[in-house]
């Protein structure tokens, strides 16, 4: 069986009912997510020996956090133990015209404080087979950017293949910032993640003739977009999401994988939306497993979008769908009905 590290924050999120506004009413839903978590979840659901890394607080919402990745199957014995808090993020999810909203509160987390003889990276590496991580770990301040390059440097020298979703986040980090931590980090990564805005935001790679906003998205812009991140860091792939945004309720969701020579672009679903966030990262982990499975690039592609198409239905971050229910999808059987 394949084994996948990823290494990121695990936060609390606090979200009011359904799609109230904050403190409509007195009450929050309490969950935990985060990009890698997330990825972490999904592969382990697909079967993948899956391998989680963070820091985390003693106290009980520490191992709140700890056991709610447990749950899945998620192999935590990596997570390191100690800090003071658990990074929180509220979410209000918004719907029709009126858009989501996420306010963080991560400050001087126990992962944001971390030192980097907190992980060691030779043991942890010393059966993998793949290390994933995104942008938003490294944006995250105090010495992840040197932490997350020696999990790099570590995974390259035990032949484990690397793979980073750019996922840039504003909040969190300017885009110089971001540009100047992520092309050395870029440097070490084989498989790379974005979405139709990540691409512009941290390297200033920008399809041309697209607008996220108005409903258009040109795929040649795209394979280019594709090429140029291949030719500038030597990615043996690049895979893009494609989202075109009719609404907070509804998209349109597709992806496009270039694996060097050739773009392969999947069938496009419509979504009514139940809970975006986390579909990138479930993209992510479908994207994974289907290469560590040997899936053509076009099967690859497929799976990966199915994947995250059905992480739209889901409530929370972590994407409870099955290989076979992913596959069904992805074979063309996304008509909903009942299943007796």
């Amino acid at each position: 069986m394949a084994k996948v590290v990823t290494f990121g924050e695990l936060m609390l999120r606090l979200a009011p009912n359904g799609y109230y506004r904050f403190f409509q009413n007195d009450q929050m839903q309490a969950t935990f997510g985060g990009g890698e978590a997330n990825v972490a979840v999904s592969l382990a659901n697909y079967g993948i020996d899956s391998v989680y890394v963070t820091k985390l607080p003693c106290h009980a919402i520490g191992q709140a956090a700890v056991d709610s990745l447990r749950y899945f199957g998620v192999d935590t014995s990596r997570i390191v133990r100690g800090g003071e808090r658990v990074g929180v993020y509220y979410l209000e999810k918004g719907a029709s015209q009126r858009g989501s909203v996420c306010i963080y509160d991560r400050a001087h987390s126990a992962i944001a404080d971390a030192s980097p003889d907190d992980f060691d990276w030779d043991t942890i590496f010393a059966d993998a087979d793949w290390f994933h991580f995104t942008g938003i770990t490294p944006a995250l301040g105090g010495h992840l950017v040197e932490i997350c390059k020696a999990a790099c440097i570590a995974a390259k020298a035990h032949g484990v293949k690397v793979s980073c979703d750019l996922n840039y986040r504003g909040k969190l980090w300017t885009r110089e910032a971001a540009r100047a931590a992520m092309s050395v980090l870029c440097q070490y990564v084989d498989v790379c993640i974005s979405n139709e805005e990540d691409a512009k935001d941290v390297f200033g790679i920008e399809a041309a003739e697209t607008d996220i906003y108005g409903g258009k998205l040109n795929k040649d812009g795209y394979r280019s977009v594709a090429q140029q991140l291949a030719e500038q860091f030597h990615f043996e792939a690049v895979a893009i999401t494609l989202r075109t945004s009719l609404s907070a309720s509804d998209n349109h969701w597709a992806g496009m994988l270039y694996d060097g020579q050739s773009c392969y672009f999947s069938k496009e679903y419509h979504l009514h939306i139940v809970d975006r966030v986390g579909g990138g990262d479930s993209f992510g982990g479908g994207l994974i497993y289907a290469l560590l499975q040997g899936k053509s690039p076009q099967d690859a592609i497929e799976f990966a979008v199915a994947a995250s198409a059905l992480k739209h239905s889901v409530e929370g971050d972590y994407n409870r769908v099955s290989v076979a229910e992913v596959e069904k999808l992805a074979a063309g059987d996304g008509s909903g009905r009942v299943q007796r």
